[in-house]
């Protein structure tokens, strides 16, 4: 009998992102008294979340990099410590530079918790659960958008003070390394608690279905994006990241100006479309699963999960335009984030379904550094496209739906193990 050492490290990289969004999250839900204390405006904050994002966008390449040379462990060492002391330098914090230093260092070590994850994955996982397993990690987003408004909120409060919260936020990051450095020994080939049955289990579930052959094809960075394959996976990831991201930036802002809530009231409304996001995002995992065992090919189940998820976030979002309330508008926002992680988790797997795993996470950074420019460009557009109602924003999203998933039907081609150009 197997044993499930995979699924304790996945969980554990799953947790890691928790306090990854945490972090990252609670410059919106303290903006308010921020910004009252400080005197900045909300250009400011367009301003601040845009070298975050920009910082964000590099780190996504930098940290491929840097996971497929110095690997999985160490590289999640480098980045939680890096992004955990900048989270608590938050509190120093005096004006418009300072912030935007600090969201700088946060964004360029952040970003190493996705590529990081990636290889894992690809590192642990049979192809049959990978999309489970990527599921299961980005249900930490999730996680992460449910808890950290009751948990910034909460520290808010008990404090009275937006400094505290950031520096008691920040020392999350440095607990975690404890379970990290003892159970990530090293990868599977070597781990010395992995049992013969999980090994053989994991290894031999690394080969396509269809070819029954592992992805041995590892190039370099010009010949990655040199296939059009990788521009597939880039172009979804741009088109579809803004997505997430309207919400994670703007929800907080959204709710304050349409509805008039304060950090209490925002505390209370804002985790809710990240409930849709956690199921979607063991549902778009489990239903993969489903399909692969029951031997449909890796190319069409990658390909209907993601339509799925992309037809779930297009009525969503248009249905979100005429949101009558608050309730009617969160829960609205729980099923485009539902769809939105129904077709993520197996649009992460594609670098693992065409590469080895030497070029995994080099592919993750390349597609999170354009999905994080893209991002950037939606930052900058919303205050200009929100000024009577946020309405347009929420067109913009549905038509970045339907892009994303045509550009896995149409740049993907046969999803499978490539091979090097002849």
């Amino acid at each position: 009998m197997k044993g499930n050492l995979r699924w304790f490290i996945v969980t554990l990289v799953a947790l890691a992102t928790v306090i990854n969004y945490i972090d990252r999250g609670a410059l919106g839900f303290l903006w308010p008294e921020i910004s009252k204390d400080l005197n900045l405006s909300k250009t400011d904050y367009a301003i601040i979340l845009n070298v975050f994002t920009f910082a964000y966008a590099f780190g996504q390449t930098l940290f491929g990099k840097i996971f497929d040379w110095i690997g999985t462990r160490i590289g999640f060492v480098l980045s939680i410590v890096v992004w955990s002391t900048a989270t608590m330098l938050h509190a120093v914090a005096g004006g418009l530079a300072s912030f935007a230093v600090f969201r700088a260092i946060l964004g360029v070590s952040e970003a190493g918790n996705w590529p990081g994850a990636t290889k894992a994955n690809a590192e642990w996982f049979p192809i049959k659960e990978r999309a489970l397993a990527q599921g299961i990690f980005n249900s930490g987003a999730a996680i992460g958008g449910i808890v950290s408004p009751l948990i910034i909120a909460y520290l808010f409060l008990f404090f009275d003070s937006w400094k505290a919260t950031f520096i008691t936020i920040g020392a999350l990051g440095f607990l975690w390394l404890i379970p990290w450095l003892i159970l990530y020994k090293s990868g599977p080939e070597s781990h010395p608690w992995l049992d013969s049955a999980e090994r053989d289990y994991i290894l031999k579930g690394q080969k396509n279905t269809e070819t029954n052959s592992e992805a041995t094809y590892a190039p370099g960075s010009a010949e990655i994006l040199s296939r059009k394959e990788s521009w597939g996976v880039i172009m979804a990831s741009f088109f579809l990241d803004p997505i997430w991201w309207l919400f994670v930036g703007w929800l907080p802002l959204y709710l304050s100006e349409t509805y008039g809530f304060g950090v209490k009231e925002i505390g209370l409304y804002a985790w809710v479309p990240y409930v849709g996001a956690m199921f979607g995002a063991w549902f778009g995992g489990l239903l993969a699963n489903n399909r692969i065992s029951a031997g449909w090919t890796v190319n069409k189940t990658r390909k209907f999960v993601i339509g799925l998820g992309g037809l779930i976030m297009l009525v969503s979002l248009l249905m979100t335009i005429k949101a009558a309330s608050p309730v009617v508008a969160v829960l609205l926002m729980a099923a485009i984030l539902f769809g939105f992680q129904t077709a993520v988790g197996n649009i992460q797997t594609l670098p693992s379904d065409f590469y080895n795993g030497k070029s995994v996470a080099s592919l993750a950074g390349f597609a999170g550094t354009a999905a994080k420019l893209a991002v950037v460009g939606l930052n900058f557009l919303i205050p200009v496209i929100t000024v009577n109602s946020y309405a347009p924003a929420f067109a913009v999203g549905a038509a970045l739906a339907i892009l994303s998933v045509l550009s896995v039907w149409i740049l993907c081609g046969h999803i499978r193990p490539l091979e090097a150009k002849s």
